[in-house]
């Protein structure tokens, strides 16, 4: 067994026991233990984990866990360019697009509106929806943690809100999307296979566009 000092660091708390949270704590893991292996046996999905520091030096998740090792772990970074220091995988997502999961049908129309590409996996298993979001680049957004944990999602959010207006705030705010939003843009609509259906007009949200405004970023329109 080796024993490694690790820290979570914003929404990824959320996955651990609350004893654990927001702080440094000591854990005992096999000696052929993995950083993914580790980080997912204490509850965090790798596919919500985009920046992996172990002594402060950037490692990729197949690393082994070293005995006194001190492992720092963050979460998706959509507004900050960590290309230079990434690990994880080959490359951050930089093109925003999503690939909502069967429970979250009024969140994907929300964000269609809001002129983000984004499909609706209604009636897909879990496969599939990991199938389509590796070969189109989407990240999955689910109420199903457990979705996040499948071994070729790479992207994801754990959607915590149970309201759609909540959910929408969530994403936005996680991802700092503010910038990116084009209220009055056309953003594909896509079926429960996935499959485009026709573009769809994305109706106006003032709300949206005065809270990027408030924050000094522009609003892109087409």
């Amino acid at each position: 067994m080796v024993i490694a000092t690790f820290r979570f660091y914003e929404e990824l708390n959320d996955f651990l026991a609350s004893a654990r949270r927001k702080r440094d704590f000591e854990w005992a893991c096999p000696s052929d233990c993995t950083v993914k292996q580790a980080i997912e046996a204490l509850g965090v999905p790798h596919a919500e984990v985009e920046l992996i520091l172990a002594n402060g030096k950037s490692v990729d998740s197949c690393c082994a866990v070293q005995d006194g090792d001190r492992i720092s772990v963050y979460p998706v970074f959509e507004s900050l360019d960590i290309t230079p220091v990434l690990k994880v995988r080959a490359k951050p997502l930089r093109c925003t697009r999503f690939i909502a999961d069967a429970r979250l049908g009024v969140l994907a129309k929300r964000l269609r509106a809001l002129g983000f590409d984004t499909a609706h996996a209604r009636g897909l298993t879990r496969a599939q929806i990991a199938r389509i979001a590796t070969e189109e680049r989407r990240i999955v957004l689910t109420r199903d943690p457990g979705l996040l944990r499948h071994e070729a999602i790479t992207h994801g959010c754990h959607v915590r809100e149970a309201t759609p207006r909540r959910q929408l705030q969530e994403i936005i705010s996680r991802l700092d999307l503010y910038r990116a939003v084009k209220p009055f843009g056309r953003s594909p609509q896509r079926g429960s296979d996935g499959g485009r259906m026709g573009p769809r007009a994305g109706g106006p949200s003032t709300k949206w566009r005065r809270r990027a405004q408030r924050r000094g970023q522009p609003v892109n329109r087409p």
